[in-house]
């Protein structure tokens, strides 16, 4: 018969939200699971969007955020 474990554990954590803003790029690194790294992003003015319609990428610069309910964190 298998322990259930009932403490947390490192693999479980959660971080908080990074809140990306619009403004100069500033990225933080952050040590992941391994030693690996991901990197987050706090600011940005620039990124790569894809339009499906037109079947194209592009890496553009954002110049405003439109107001959306379900995402209030800008």
């Amino acid at each position: 018969r298998r322990n259930i474990h009932q403490k947390k554990r490192k693999y479980e954590m959660g971080r908080p939200a990074a809140l990306c803003k619009l403004g100069a790029k500033r990225v933080r690194p952050v040590r992941c699971r391994g030693g690996n790294m991901k990197y987050r992003a706090l600011r940005v003015d620039a990124g790569n969007f894809s339009w499906g319609s037109e079947n194209c990428a592009k890496k553009v610069r954002l110049l405003d955020v439109v107001y959306n309910a379900t995402s209030n964190e800008l």
